[in-house]
């Protein structure tokens, strides 16, 4: 990699000019590139540059109060000040000249997504493209969100870019960025600071590895990503198979009665509706969690083996529990294989279309049948068990941890982990966690928009004008529409959050409220049977929201009197 040569200067300011070379020299450090920095204070010239250096170089970085000198003829500048350096050395580094030597911004590429692909999705990509334009360089956002891919990224986008930028809570396929500066992360930092997060990426970013042309060669993914990831990439990929199936299993029993399922109503409609909702789709559920675990595991050879392993846990009665074990069994499995076995060059391309999928399947198989199955199987059947059975103090205890977990983080992993067991209990034909999960995810964006306009002096003009949103958000379950209030008062708005949903969560357990769809909070309580005890389910909420209301006016203060108290000298 070509060396950097930068001249520093700052007039009697020489400390910052110091400062600002330090900062250099730490990104460029952090980067594996080799600086040459001429420091120029009011005592002198510090460590000149060596005109061969300059010779050499493509162009010349110039920091602070430099003039134009003669020994710069011929060579591309690039300019910035001590004060952009000192934000942003590493920015400041990527910087490079266009043709006619002018400086040009830097170009950046991103992809934001998360395992619903609802809320956090896009939340990420207005983050990067408010942090990008605070710092002044351009970028393009591909959101893959629950419709798939939006504003996909073109081959010419992706040739120009200087950095590329993953914020996804799930595997995102990145062969396409074969030789790109690459930095992946989950999509929090992108929310909370688009800014940081692009600097951060600066600083850290490395070369994808790989060819664009190769996609279908076993390789480890470009970067590790733990079980949590795993989980939510399988768990994105299985949501569209249970809100199918569970919609069209409650449409049947609309239209044909409960019994709809029984052979003396074969033929009608809604035998026909419930045939395709709970054989087709829900059948589906397992082996597309499975199958997608072992994908973010393993890439594409993990899909066949990870797929069949979840049929063969549905068909020994292991459900999801054992799905989730088949996939990660088959991703691993793929792994350790492709490690091992050594092909001769022309033997290769028989690794991702034979060698694997035949190996990972048989071993992921007898895995299954003979190690992993019963187990597993007698953990869901127990599990199912004691939930069904669960009355009273211990449905109530149930319910405030799950529906405390859902207000917590508002999305995040603690959220998500609360979410995924009620929608993997639904393969199991247990449906109350997830009515719970669902009323506790509403309550806070609603209580919050509620608040707003009952106590419209303990919120900003900004926060007052979020809470139209938020009440819309709410209804929909999207429990992220309650981030921007959580972000700015964090230590008074998360707890009075999680009271009100943690009692929303057990009131809803306590009077066996049973949803049997993951998603749409109120849009989808109408449909016939998709609900049982809607109002149960109206119970909670309003009590949950009314809780988190209140303690929300005990805890919150007038933002004058709050902004007094902050200006007062210590």
């Amino acid at each position: 990699m070509q060396q950097i040569i930068a001249v520093v200067g700052a007039g009697d300011l020489g400390t910052h000019a110091v400062l600002a070379r330090e900062a250099l020299k730490k990104a460029a450090k952090a980067r594996g590139q080799a600086l040459a920095v001429e420091l120029r204070t009011s005592d002198g010239v510090v460590d000149p540059l060596d005109p061969a250096a300059l010779a050499g170089a493509g162009h010349v970085l110039l920091v602070g109060e430099i003039a134009d000198e003669p020994r710069f003829s011929g060579l591309a500048q690039v300019r910035a000040s001590i004060a952009e350096v000192l934000a942003d050395a590493a920015g400041v580094l990527a910087r490079k000249p266009d043709a006619s030597g002018a400086q040009k911004p830097l170009n950046i590429v991103a992809i934001t997504s998360c395992p619903t692909g609802i809320a956090h999705t896009f939340m990420a990509a207005e983050g990067l493209q408010e942090g990008a334009k605070a710092l002044g360089y351009n970028i393009r956002v591909e959101t893959q969100g629950s419709v798939g891919s939006q504003d996909p990224l073109t081959a010419e986008e992706i040739a120009a870019a200087d950095l590329v930028i993953i914020a996804a809570d799930r595997q995102v396929e990145l062969s396409r960025f074969a030789g790109k500066k690459l930095h992946s992360g989950p999509t929090k930092p992108a929310i909370n600071d688009g800014a940081a997060l692009i600097r951060k990426a600066l600083a850290e970013a490395s070369v994808q590895s790989g060819s664009a042309q190769a996609e279908d060669k076993a390789a480890s993914p470009a970067h590790k990503a733990g079980v949590y990831k795993h989980l939510m990439t399988g768990v994105s990929f299985m949501l569209p198979f249970v809100v199918a199936g569970g919609l069209l299993i409650a449409l049947a029993f609309a239209l044909g009665g409960i019994y709809v399922y029984e052979d003396q109503y074969a033929g009608t409609l809604g035998h026909t509706l419930f045939q395709i909702g709970a054989k087709g789709a829900f059948t589906l559920m397992v082996p597309a969690l499975a199958g997608y675990i072992a994908y973010s595991i393993a890439d594409r050879p993990g899909i066949a083996p990870g797929m069949t392993g979840g049929v063969i846990a549905g068909s020994i009665g292991a459900g999801f529990l054992g799905g989730i074990a088949a996939g990660f069994i088959a991703g691993y499995v793929i792994l350790v294989l492709t490690r091992i076995i050594r092909l001769p060059r022309t033997l290769q391309g028989l690794m991702p279309v034979l060698i694997l999928p035949l190996l990972g399947t048989a071993i992921t198989g007898l895995l299954m049948f003979y190690v992993v199955g019963a187990p597993t199987a007698k953990v869901l059947a127990a599990l199912t068990a004691w939930l069904q059975g669960m009355q009273g103090s211990s449905a109530a205890i149930l319910g405030l941890i799950l529906g405390g977990m859902m207000a917590v983080d508002m999305g995040g992993p603690i959220n998500k982990a609360a979410y995924v067991f009620g929608t993997t209990l639904i393969a199991s034909n247990v449906t109350e966690p997830m009515a719970a999960v669902m009323c506790a995810g509403m309550t806070p964006p609603l209580a919050l928009a509620i608040a707003s306009k009952l106590f419209p002096s303990r919120f900003t003009a900004e926060e007052r004008e979020a809470g139209n949103a938020a009440f819309v958000l709410g209804l929909a379950f999207v429990t992220e529409g309650a981030i921007p209030f959580a972000a700015r008062d964090p230590l008074r708005v998360i707890p009075s959050l999680i009271a009100g949903s943690a009692v929303a969560g057990a009131i809803c357990m306590v009077l066996g409220v049973q949803l049997k769809v993951p998603h749409g909070g109120i849009f989808v309580l109408p449909i016939p049977n998709a609900v049982v005890n809607l109002p149960g389910f109206a119970i909670a909420m309003l009590v949950g929201t009314a809780v988190s209301v209140a303690a929300l006016a005990l805890v919150k203060r007038p933002i004058a009197l709050a902004d007094n108290a902050q200006a007062q000298p210590a």
